[in-house]
């Protein structure tokens, strides 16, 4: 624990910030889940929606520095590219 008054605040705001921060991440997982069960359900339009805001959220993240940039390019391209195997074999 810090003794220092200026310490004390830093771990205090490290907490908010790590706590806004989880919540964040844990949004983004849930619109990545989202698109990945309309596709394992063979719902095209669905997933298609659910990627246009998965794809938004992961934008956001990755500019706020949550998650890093290529991750988030990496993410909406497997989730792109899974939505587009569905709409071939369906």
């Amino acid at each position: 624990m810090p003794n220092i008054k200026s310490a004390k605040k830093r771990l205090r705001q490290n907490e908010k910030r790590r706590a806004a921060n989880l919540s964040l991440k844990r949004e983004v997982r849930r619109y990545c889940r989202t698109v990945r069960r309309a596709c394992d359900a063979k719902d095209v339009p669905v997933a298609e929606t659910a990627f246009r805001i998965a794809a938004k959220h992961l934008d956001q993240a990755a500019s706020k520095k949550i998650i890093h940039k290529n991750t988030a390019s990496r993410v909406k391209s497997r989730l792109s590219a899974r939505i587009k195997a569905v709409k071939t074999a369906g």
